[in-house]
Protein backbone atom coordinates (compact mmCIF):
# COMPACT_ATOMS: atom_id res chain seq x y z
CA UNK A 1 0.00 0.00 0.00
CA UNK A 2 1.27 3.47 -0.81
CA UNK A 3 2.15 5.59 2.20
CA UNK A 4 -0.07 8.56 2.79
CA UNK A 5 1.33 12.03 3.31
CA UNK A 6 0.98 13.36 6.79
CA UNK A 7 -1.67 15.92 7.39
CA UNK A 8 0.10 19.19 8.10
CA UNK A 9 -0.28 20.28 11.73
CA UNK A 10 0.47 23.90 10.77
CA UNK A 11 -0.49 23.93 7.08
CA UNK A 12 -0.38 27.71 6.58
CA UNK A 13 3.08 27.98 8.14
CA UNK A 14 4.36 25.08 6.03
CA UNK A 15 2.89 26.56 2.86
CA UNK A 16 4.32 30.00 3.66
CA UNK A 17 7.86 28.66 4.22
CA UNK A 18 7.80 26.61 1.02
CA UNK A 19 6.35 29.38 -1.13
CA UNK A 20 8.62 32.12 0.27
CA UNK A 21 11.70 29.94 -0.30
CA UNK A 22 10.62 29.03 -3.82
CA UNK A 23 9.73 32.66 -4.50
CA UNK A 24 13.20 33.73 -3.37
CA UNK A 25 15.05 31.45 -5.79
CA UNK A 26 12.76 32.38 -8.68
CA UNK A 27 13.09 36.04 -7.78
CA UNK A 28 16.76 35.84 -8.68
CA UNK A 29 15.82 34.68 -12.16
CA UNK A 30 14.33 38.12 -12.78
CA UNK A 31 15.53 40.57 -10.11
CA UNK A 32 18.68 41.03 -12.13
CA UNK A 33 16.96 42.10 -15.34
CA UNK A 34 16.00 45.67 -14.47
CA UNK A 35 19.50 46.13 -13.03
CA UNK A 36 21.29 44.84 -16.15
CA UNK A 37 22.47 48.22 -17.49
CA UNK A 38 23.77 49.23 -14.04
CA UNK A 39 25.53 45.88 -13.53
CA UNK A 40 27.04 45.98 -17.01
CA UNK A 41 28.44 49.46 -16.46
CA UNK A 42 29.73 48.71 -12.96
CA UNK A 43 31.52 45.47 -13.86
CA UNK A 44 32.33 46.49 -17.47
CA UNK A 45 30.77 43.41 -19.10
CA UNK A 46 30.26 42.70 -22.79
CA UNK A 47 26.83 41.63 -24.06
CA UNK A 48 27.93 37.98 -24.07
CA UNK A 49 29.31 38.21 -20.54
CA UNK A 50 26.12 39.92 -19.42
CA UNK A 51 24.02 37.03 -20.72
CA UNK A 52 26.23 34.61 -18.77
CA UNK A 53 25.33 36.38 -15.53
CA UNK A 54 21.88 34.93 -16.13
CA UNK A 55 22.84 31.73 -17.91
CA UNK A 56 25.40 30.63 -15.29
CA UNK A 57 22.54 30.55 -12.78
CA UNK A 58 19.89 28.91 -14.94
CA UNK A 59 22.31 26.41 -16.49
CA UNK A 60 23.56 25.04 -13.17
CA UNK A 61 20.08 25.32 -11.68
CA UNK A 62 18.50 23.33 -14.51
CA UNK A 63 21.35 20.86 -14.93
CA UNK A 64 21.54 19.83 -11.26
CA UNK A 65 17.83 19.86 -10.44
CA UNK A 66 17.41 16.15 -11.03
CA UNK A 67 20.37 15.38 -8.78
CA UNK A 68 18.90 17.74 -6.18
CA UNK A 69 15.59 15.89 -6.34
CA UNK A 70 17.40 12.58 -5.86
CA UNK A 71 19.27 13.98 -2.87
CA UNK A 72 15.96 14.77 -1.18
CA UNK A 73 14.73 11.22 -1.74
CA UNK A 74 17.88 9.66 -0.27
CA UNK A 75 18.81 12.04 2.55
CA UNK A 76 15.49 13.48 3.71
CA UNK A 77 13.77 16.39 2.01
CA UNK A 78 13.70 18.85 4.90
CA UNK A 79 17.39 18.30 5.64
CA UNK A 80 18.31 18.82 1.98
CA UNK A 81 15.94 21.81 1.71
CA UNK A 82 17.69 23.62 4.57
CA UNK A 83 21.15 22.85 3.16
CA UNK A 84 20.11 24.29 -0.19
CA UNK A 85 18.91 27.48 1.47
CA UNK A 86 22.29 27.84 3.19
CA UNK A 87 24.19 27.50 -0.11
CA UNK A 88 21.84 29.90 -1.88
CA UNK A 89 22.05 32.56 0.84
CA UNK A 90 25.86 32.46 1.07
CA UNK A 91 26.17 32.68 -2.73
CA UNK A 92 23.81 35.68 -2.77
CA UNK A 93 26.07 37.46 -0.30
CA UNK A 94 29.15 36.73 -2.42
CA UNK A 95 27.49 38.04 -5.60
CA UNK A 96 26.55 41.25 -3.82
CA UNK A 97 30.23 41.69 -2.93
CA UNK A 98 31.49 40.86 -6.46
CA UNK A 99 34.45 43.07 -7.51
CA UNK A 100 34.53 41.80 -11.11
CA UNK A 101 32.42 40.07 -13.73
CA UNK A 102 33.99 36.63 -13.32
CA UNK A 103 33.21 36.74 -9.58
CA UNK A 104 29.55 37.56 -10.25
CA UNK A 105 29.24 34.82 -12.88
CA UNK A 106 30.89 32.24 -10.61
CA UNK A 107 28.68 33.32 -7.71
CA UNK A 108 25.61 32.92 -9.87
CA UNK A 109 26.70 29.36 -10.69
CA UNK A 110 27.04 28.54 -6.97
CA UNK A 111 23.67 30.18 -6.38
CA UNK A 112 22.27 27.83 -9.02
CA UNK A 113 23.52 24.85 -7.01
CA UNK A 114 21.53 26.03 -3.99
CA UNK A 115 18.45 26.64 -6.12
CA UNK A 116 18.75 23.18 -7.68
CA UNK A 117 18.51 21.70 -4.19
CA UNK A 118 15.72 23.92 -2.87
CA UNK A 119 13.30 23.81 -5.81
CA UNK A 120 12.58 20.05 -6.05
CA UNK A 121 12.68 19.63 -2.28
CA UNK A 122 10.10 22.39 -1.87
CA UNK A 123 7.61 20.78 -4.26
CA UNK A 124 8.17 17.35 -2.73
CA UNK A 125 7.69 18.73 0.79
CA UNK A 126 4.52 20.44 -0.34
CA UNK A 127 2.96 17.24 -1.67
CA UNK A 128 4.17 15.33 1.40
CA UNK A 129 2.58 17.86 3.77
CA UNK A 130 -0.91 18.18 2.29
CA UNK A 131 -3.45 15.35 1.94
CA UNK A 132 -5.13 14.45 -1.31
CA UNK A 133 -8.04 16.60 -2.39
CA UNK A 134 -8.77 20.28 -2.12
CA UNK A 135 -5.84 21.15 0.21
CA UNK A 136 -3.18 19.71 -2.06
CA UNK A 137 -4.85 21.08 -5.20
CA UNK A 138 -4.82 24.58 -3.70
CA UNK A 139 -1.22 24.23 -2.51
CA UNK A 140 0.05 22.99 -5.90
CA UNK A 141 -1.87 25.73 -7.70
CA UNK A 142 -0.31 28.39 -5.47
CA UNK A 143 3.11 26.82 -6.03
CA UNK A 144 2.64 27.06 -9.79
CA UNK A 145 1.34 30.62 -9.52
CA UNK A 146 4.41 31.56 -7.47
CA UNK A 147 6.60 30.83 -10.51
CA UNK A 148 4.89 33.50 -12.59
CA UNK A 149 4.48 36.01 -9.76
CA UNK A 150 8.11 35.62 -8.67
CA UNK A 151 9.36 36.32 -12.18
CA UNK A 152 7.12 39.37 -12.55
CA UNK A 153 7.58 40.92 -9.12
CA UNK A 154 11.33 40.44 -9.31
CA UNK A 155 11.48 43.01 -12.08
CA UNK A 156 9.82 45.63 -9.90
CA UNK A 157 11.91 44.81 -6.84
CA UNK A 158 15.13 44.69 -8.86
CA UNK A 159 14.41 48.04 -10.49
CA UNK A 160 13.57 49.73 -7.20
CA UNK A 161 16.68 48.43 -5.43
CA UNK A 162 18.97 49.28 -8.37
CA UNK A 163 17.57 52.83 -8.51
CA UNK A 164 17.53 53.60 -4.79
CA UNK A 165 20.57 51.62 -3.64
CA UNK A 166 22.53 49.44 -6.10
CA UNK A 167 22.12 46.36 -8.28
CA UNK A 168 23.95 44.54 -5.48
CA UNK A 169 21.04 45.09 -3.11
CA UNK A 170 18.94 42.64 -5.11
CA UNK A 171 21.26 39.89 -3.89
CA UNK A 172 21.87 41.18 -0.38
CA UNK A 173 18.12 41.05 0.28
CA UNK A 174 18.21 37.26 -0.03
CA UNK A 175 20.46 36.91 3.01
CA UNK A 176 17.94 37.87 5.75
CA UNK A 177 15.09 36.10 3.92
CA UNK A 178 17.18 32.94 3.60
CA UNK A 179 18.26 33.14 7.24
CA UNK A 180 14.64 33.40 8.38
CA UNK A 181 13.59 30.38 6.30
CA UNK A 182 16.58 28.37 7.56
CA UNK A 183 15.50 29.08 11.13
CA UNK A 184 11.80 28.32 10.55
CA UNK A 185 12.07 25.22 8.36
CA UNK A 186 13.19 22.74 11.06
CA UNK A 187 10.41 23.96 13.33
CA UNK A 188 7.47 23.58 10.94
CA UNK A 189 8.39 21.39 7.97
CA UNK A 190 7.95 17.62 8.28
CA UNK A 191 10.95 15.41 7.62
CA UNK A 192 10.63 12.56 5.15
CA UNK A 193 12.33 9.25 5.71
CA UNK A 194 15.61 8.37 4.08
CA UNK A 195 15.59 5.88 1.23
CA UNK A 196 18.27 3.43 0.22
CA UNK A 197 19.91 4.10 -3.10
CA UNK A 198 22.71 5.85 -4.92
CA UNK A 199 23.24 9.12 -6.75
CA UNK A 200 23.19 9.00 -10.55
CA UNK A 201 26.19 11.29 -10.89
CA UNK A 202 26.97 10.33 -14.49
CA UNK A 203 23.42 11.13 -15.55
CA UNK A 204 23.52 14.52 -13.83
CA UNK A 205 26.93 15.46 -15.26
CA UNK A 206 26.10 14.41 -18.82
CA UNK A 207 22.84 16.37 -18.71
CA UNK A 208 24.45 19.50 -17.27
CA UNK A 209 27.49 19.47 -19.56
CA UNK A 210 25.37 18.65 -22.60
CA UNK A 211 22.99 21.55 -22.08
CA UNK A 212 25.92 23.81 -21.16
CA UNK A 213 27.69 23.00 -24.42
CA UNK A 214 24.57 23.82 -26.45
CA UNK A 215 24.04 27.11 -24.61
CA UNK A 216 27.68 28.07 -25.14
CA UNK A 217 27.39 27.24 -28.83
CA UNK A 218 24.25 29.32 -29.30
CA UNK A 219 25.70 32.34 -27.50
CA UNK A 220 29.00 31.95 -29.39
CA UNK A 221 27.17 32.34 -32.70
CA UNK A 222 26.53 35.99 -31.82
CA UNK A 223 30.24 36.70 -32.34
CA UNK A 224 31.57 33.82 -34.44
CA UNK A 225 28.60 32.47 -36.41
CA UNK A 226 27.29 28.95 -36.87
CA UNK A 227 30.19 27.88 -39.11
CA UNK A 228 32.80 28.64 -36.45
CA UNK A 229 34.88 25.59 -35.42
CA UNK A 230 34.21 26.43 -31.78
CA UNK A 231 30.45 26.55 -32.38
CA UNK A 232 30.43 23.30 -34.36
CA UNK A 233 32.53 21.55 -31.71
CA UNK A 234 30.30 22.78 -28.89
CA UNK A 235 27.09 21.71 -30.68
CA UNK A 236 28.56 18.30 -31.45
CA UNK A 237 29.71 17.83 -27.86
CA UNK A 238 26.31 18.90 -26.54
CA UNK A 239 24.41 16.46 -28.76
CA UNK A 240 26.76 13.57 -27.90
CA UNK A 241 26.51 14.28 -24.17
CA UNK A 242 22.71 14.47 -24.23
CA UNK A 243 22.49 11.20 -26.19
CA UNK A 244 24.85 9.69 -23.61
CA UNK A 245 22.55 11.01 -20.86
CA UNK A 246 19.56 9.19 -22.36
CA UNK A 247 21.56 5.95 -22.67
CA UNK A 248 22.79 6.28 -19.09
CA UNK A 249 19.26 6.85 -17.81
CA UNK A 250 17.97 3.81 -19.72
CA UNK A 251 20.49 1.53 -18.00
CA UNK A 252 20.79 3.14 -14.57
CA UNK A 253 19.33 1.11 -11.73
CA UNK A 254 18.18 4.30 -10.00
CA UNK A 255 18.10 7.06 -12.64
CA UNK A 256 17.68 10.71 -11.68
CA UNK A 257 15.34 11.10 -14.67
CA UNK A 258 13.36 7.87 -15.08
CA UNK A 259 12.41 7.69 -18.76
CA UNK A 260 9.08 6.10 -17.76
CA UNK A 261 7.97 9.59 -16.69
CA UNK A 262 7.70 10.41 -20.40
CA UNK A 263 5.28 7.54 -21.05
CA UNK A 264 2.40 9.89 -20.22
CA UNK A 265 1.43 12.24 -23.07
CA UNK A 266 0.14 14.79 -20.56
CA UNK A 267 3.40 14.88 -18.60
CA UNK A 268 5.58 14.88 -21.72
CA UNK A 269 3.50 17.63 -23.29
CA UNK A 270 3.67 19.67 -20.09
CA UNK A 271 7.47 19.31 -19.92
CA UNK A 272 8.02 20.36 -23.54
CA UNK A 273 5.45 23.16 -23.38
CA UNK A 274 7.07 24.48 -20.20
CA UNK A 275 10.48 24.39 -21.88
CA UNK A 276 9.25 26.42 -24.87
CA UNK A 277 7.08 28.77 -22.80
CA UNK A 278 9.91 29.70 -20.45
CA UNK A 279 12.29 30.11 -23.38
CA UNK A 280 9.95 32.77 -24.73
CA UNK A 281 9.45 34.46 -21.37
CA UNK A 282 13.17 34.85 -20.68
CA UNK A 283 13.52 36.69 -23.99
CA UNK A 284 10.67 38.95 -22.94
CA UNK A 285 12.23 39.82 -19.57
CA UNK A 286 15.81 40.20 -20.81
CA UNK A 287 15.05 42.43 -23.79
CA UNK A 288 11.99 44.39 -22.63
CA UNK A 289 13.84 45.84 -19.64
CA UNK A 290 16.60 47.02 -21.98
CA UNK A 291 14.02 48.56 -24.32
CA UNK A 292 12.42 50.45 -21.45
CA UNK A 293 15.73 51.86 -20.22
CA UNK A 294 17.79 52.30 -23.37
CA UNK A 295 15.07 53.24 -25.87
CA UNK A 296 12.29 54.82 -23.81
CA UNK A 297 14.76 56.38 -21.34
CA UNK A 298 13.34 54.87 -18.13
CA UNK A 299 15.56 54.65 -15.06
CA UNK A 300 15.74 51.25 -13.26
CA UNK A 301 12.89 52.13 -10.89
CA UNK A 302 10.66 53.33 -13.72
CA UNK A 303 11.50 50.20 -15.70
CA UNK A 304 10.54 48.02 -12.76
CA UNK A 305 7.30 49.91 -12.31
CA UNK A 306 6.77 49.64 -16.05
CA UNK A 307 6.19 45.90 -15.58
CA UNK A 308 3.32 46.49 -13.13
CA UNK A 309 0.57 46.01 -15.76
CA UNK A 310 1.82 42.47 -16.24
CA UNK A 311 2.54 41.84 -12.56
CA UNK A 312 -0.87 43.00 -11.32
CA UNK A 313 -2.83 41.06 -13.93
CA UNK A 314 -0.64 38.00 -13.43
CA UNK A 315 -1.31 38.04 -9.68
CA UNK A 316 -5.07 38.52 -10.08
CA UNK A 317 -5.46 35.73 -12.63
CA UNK A 318 -3.15 33.34 -10.76
CA UNK A 319 -5.21 33.75 -7.58
CA UNK A 320 -8.34 32.73 -9.48
CA UNK A 321 -6.79 29.55 -10.86
CA UNK A 322 -7.71 27.27 -7.88
CA UNK A 323 -11.38 28.16 -8.41
CA UNK A 324 -11.13 27.68 -12.17
CA UNK A 325 -9.54 24.26 -11.78
CA UNK A 326 -12.44 23.22 -9.58
CA UNK A 327 -14.86 23.89 -12.44
CA UNK A 328 -13.04 22.71 -15.56
CA UNK A 329 -10.28 20.44 -16.77
CA UNK A 330 -6.86 22.03 -16.42
CA UNK A 331 -5.96 21.83 -20.12
CA UNK A 332 -8.52 24.54 -20.96
CA UNK A 333 -6.87 27.38 -18.95
CA UNK A 334 -3.48 26.07 -20.11
CA UNK A 335 -4.32 26.38 -23.81
CA UNK A 336 -5.99 29.75 -23.19
CA UNK A 337 -2.96 30.96 -21.23
CA UNK A 338 -0.43 30.06 -23.92
CA UNK A 339 -2.65 31.58 -26.62
CA UNK A 340 -3.12 34.86 -24.73
CA UNK A 341 0.61 35.06 -23.98
CA UNK A 342 1.36 34.53 -27.67
CA UNK A 343 -0.98 37.38 -28.61
CA UNK A 344 0.71 39.72 -26.14
CA UNK A 345 4.23 38.69 -27.17
CA UNK A 346 3.55 39.17 -30.88
CA UNK A 347 2.02 42.59 -30.20
CA UNK A 348 5.02 43.60 -28.10
CA UNK A 349 7.44 42.36 -30.78
CA UNK A 350 6.24 45.20 -33.05
CA UNK A 351 7.96 47.85 -30.86
CA UNK A 352 10.33 50.39 -32.36
CA UNK A 353 11.96 53.72 -31.59
CA UNK A 354 8.65 55.52 -32.21
CA UNK A 355 6.59 53.26 -29.92
CA UNK A 356 4.93 54.73 -26.86
CA UNK A 357 4.82 52.98 -23.51
CA UNK A 358 1.03 52.63 -23.24
CA UNK A 359 0.17 51.05 -26.58
CA UNK A 360 3.58 49.60 -27.40
CA UNK A 361 4.45 47.99 -24.07
CA UNK A 362 1.82 48.27 -21.30
CA UNK A 363 -1.19 46.86 -23.16
CA UNK A 364 0.72 43.85 -24.56
CA UNK A 365 2.01 43.25 -21.01
CA UNK A 366 -1.57 42.94 -19.77
CA UNK A 367 -2.09 40.02 -22.15
CA UNK A 368 1.25 38.45 -21.22
CA UNK A 369 0.45 38.73 -17.51
CA UNK A 370 -2.99 37.16 -17.96
CA UNK A 371 -1.47 34.35 -20.01
CA UNK A 372 1.17 33.64 -17.38
CA UNK A 373 -1.44 33.57 -14.64
CA UNK A 374 -3.48 31.01 -16.56
CA UNK A 375 -0.63 28.79 -17.74
CA UNK A 376 1.84 28.28 -14.91
CA UNK A 377 -0.26 26.32 -12.41
CA UNK A 378 -1.58 23.80 -14.99
CA UNK A 379 1.92 23.37 -16.42
CA UNK A 380 3.15 22.45 -12.92
CA UNK A 381 0.26 20.11 -12.12
CA UNK A 382 0.39 18.28 -15.45
CA UNK A 383 4.12 17.73 -14.95
CA UNK A 384 3.61 15.67 -11.79
CA UNK A 385 0.11 14.19 -12.10
CA UNK A 386 -0.05 10.43 -12.30
CA UNK A 387 3.65 9.88 -11.65
CA UNK A 388 4.38 6.67 -9.72
CA UNK A 389 4.91 7.21 -6.01
CA UNK A 390 8.54 6.09 -6.27
CA UNK A 391 9.18 8.74 -8.95
CA UNK A 392 7.50 11.69 -7.18
CA UNK A 393 10.78 13.43 -6.36
CA UNK A 394 12.13 12.84 -9.86
CA UNK A 395 8.91 14.17 -11.42
CA UNK A 396 9.15 17.42 -9.47
CA UNK A 397 12.80 17.66 -10.49
CA UNK A 398 11.95 17.21 -14.17
CA UNK A 399 9.32 19.99 -13.93
CA UNK A 400 11.88 22.45 -12.61
CA UNK A 401 14.61 21.16 -14.94
CA UNK A 402 12.55 21.90 -18.05
CA UNK A 403 11.68 25.27 -16.51
CA UNK A 404 15.30 26.32 -16.02
CA UNK A 405 16.83 24.68 -19.10
CA UNK A 406 14.10 26.34 -21.16
CA UNK A 407 15.09 29.76 -19.85
CA UNK A 408 18.76 29.03 -20.42
CA UNK A 409 18.44 27.86 -24.02
CA UNK A 410 15.71 30.39 -24.75
CA UNK A 411 17.95 33.28 -23.73
CA UNK A 412 20.78 31.91 -25.85
CA UNK A 413 18.48 31.62 -28.88
CA UNK A 414 17.10 35.14 -28.36
CA UNK A 415 20.58 36.65 -27.98
CA UNK A 416 21.76 34.85 -31.11
CA UNK A 417 18.70 36.02 -33.06
CA UNK A 418 19.19 39.62 -31.91
CA UNK A 419 22.83 39.48 -33.03
CA UNK A 420 21.70 38.99 -36.64
CA UNK A 421 20.42 42.58 -36.78
CA UNK A 422 22.83 44.68 -38.91
CA UNK A 423 24.64 47.47 -37.08
CA UNK A 424 23.14 50.48 -38.85
CA UNK A 425 21.92 53.82 -37.55
CA UNK A 426 22.19 54.97 -33.97
CA UNK A 427 22.68 52.68 -30.98
CA UNK A 428 19.07 53.26 -29.92
CA UNK A 429 17.71 52.30 -33.35
CA UNK A 430 19.92 49.20 -33.39
CA UNK A 431 18.80 48.10 -29.92
CA UNK A 432 15.12 48.63 -30.77
CA UNK A 433 15.54 46.42 -33.83
CA UNK A 434 17.28 43.76 -31.73
CA UNK A 435 14.45 43.79 -29.20
CA UNK A 436 11.89 43.35 -31.98
CA UNK A 437 13.75 40.37 -33.45
CA UNK A 438 14.27 38.74 -30.04
CA UNK A 439 10.59 39.07 -29.12
CA UNK A 440 9.56 37.75 -32.52
CA UNK A 441 11.73 34.73 -31.75
CA UNK A 442 9.89 34.44 -28.44
CA UNK A 443 6.59 34.48 -30.33
CA UNK A 444 7.77 31.54 -32.43
CA UNK A 445 8.64 29.59 -29.28
CA UNK A 446 5.17 30.31 -27.87
CA UNK A 447 3.57 29.16 -31.11
CA UNK A 448 5.45 25.89 -30.76
CA UNK A 449 4.35 25.64 -27.11
CA UNK A 450 0.74 26.10 -28.21
CA UNK A 451 1.13 23.38 -30.84
CA UNK A 452 2.61 20.96 -28.28
CA UNK A 453 -0.15 21.72 -25.79
CA UNK A 454 -2.88 21.24 -28.39
CA UNK A 455 -1.31 18.06 -29.78
CA UNK A 456 -0.34 16.29 -26.55
CA UNK A 457 -1.79 17.76 -23.37
CA UNK A 458 -5.31 18.72 -24.48
CA UNK A 459 -6.34 15.44 -26.17
CA UNK A 460 -4.73 13.31 -23.45
CA UNK A 461 -6.47 15.33 -20.74
CA UNK A 462 -9.85 15.15 -22.45
CA UNK A 463 -9.38 11.39 -22.93
CA UNK A 464 -8.59 11.07 -19.23
CA UNK A 465 -11.72 13.04 -18.42
CA UNK A 466 -13.88 10.69 -20.48
CA UNK A 467 -12.29 7.62 -18.93
CA UNK A 468 -12.56 8.96 -15.38
CA UNK A 469 -8.82 8.99 -14.62
CA UNK A 470 -7.38 11.84 -12.50
CA UNK A 471 -7.52 15.33 -13.94
CA UNK A 472 -5.31 18.31 -13.31
CA UNK A 473 -7.32 19.22 -10.24
CA UNK A 474 -6.70 15.81 -8.73
CA UNK A 475 -4.01 15.34 -6.10
CA UNK A 476 -0.38 15.31 -6.96
CA UNK A 477 1.46 12.00 -6.61
CA UNK A 478 2.10 10.59 -3.20
CA UNK A 479 5.66 10.53 -1.99
CA UNK A 480 7.43 7.38 -1.03
CA UNK A 481 8.64 7.51 2.53
CA UNK A 482 6.31 10.32 3.59
CA UNK A 483 5.09 10.19 7.14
Amino acid sequence: MKPEPATASRPEAILAIILVSYFMILLDNSVIFTALPSLQADLQLSTGELSWVQDAYTLVFGGLLLLGARAGDLLGRRRVFVFGLVVFSIASLLIGLAPAGWWAIAGRAVQGIGAAIVAPASLSLLTASFPEGRERTRAVALYGATAGIGASLGLVIGGALAHWISWRAGFFVNVPIGAAMIALAPRFLPETGRARGRFDVLGALSATLGVGALVFAIINTADAGWDSPVTITAVSAGVVLLIACVLIERRAAQPIMPLRLFASRRRTGAYVARFLYLGAMIAFFFFTTQFLQEVLGFDPLQAGMGFLPMTAVNFAVAMSIPRLLGRMTGSIPLVAGVLVTLAGMFWLSRVGVDSGYLTGVALPMVLIGAGQGLAFAPLTSFGIIGAPAADAGAASGVVNTFHQVGTCLGLGIAVAAAATVPTTGSAVVHLAAQVSVALTTGSVLLLLALAVTAALVLPADLAALRSGTPQESAPAPQLQGAR
